[in-house]
């Protein structure tokens, strides 16, 4: 079992950027896929980005392709979210998610793990 916990959200400006970071305890960070899921009020769930365990891809959804980019640092069992020009559409609470799974990374289904969720609100 992996337990994951996201920092970094905040009140931001639109055009701004932010950092999202969820560090996980408890497993072999490596062997884990990992992900970012987001959710507004009155919104379905919405994949943001995802990296195998292998870490040679990275995955996003349509509405944030060129402006999100995820990484991660296994020697620091961290995976990030670095926003870019942010908008007031993306505001959200946003979800760290982990599993061994090796395919449909952007099925929610397929993650066990997720963190407790960071708020993101950005004002116009």
């Amino acid at each position: 079992q992996v337990q994951l916990v996201e920092s970094g959200g905040g009140l931001v400006q639109a055009g701004t950027n932010l950092r999202l970071s969820c560090e996980a305890s408890g497993d072999t960070f490596s062997t884990y896929s990992l992900g970012w899921f987001r959710q507004a009020p009155g919104k379905e769930r919405e994949f943001v980005a995802a990296t195998p365990w292998s870490g040679f891809s990275t995955y996003y959804g349509d509405s944030v392709k060129g402006r999100f980019t995820i990484s991660r640092d296994n020697a620091k069992n961290t995976v990030y979210l670095q926003m870019n020009n942010l908008q007031p559409e993306d505001t959200a609470v946003y979800y760290c998610v982990a599993d061994h799974t090796t395919y449909g990374f952007d099925d929610a289904s397929r993650y066990d793990y997720w963190g407790q969720g960071t708020q993101v609100t950005v004002s116009s």
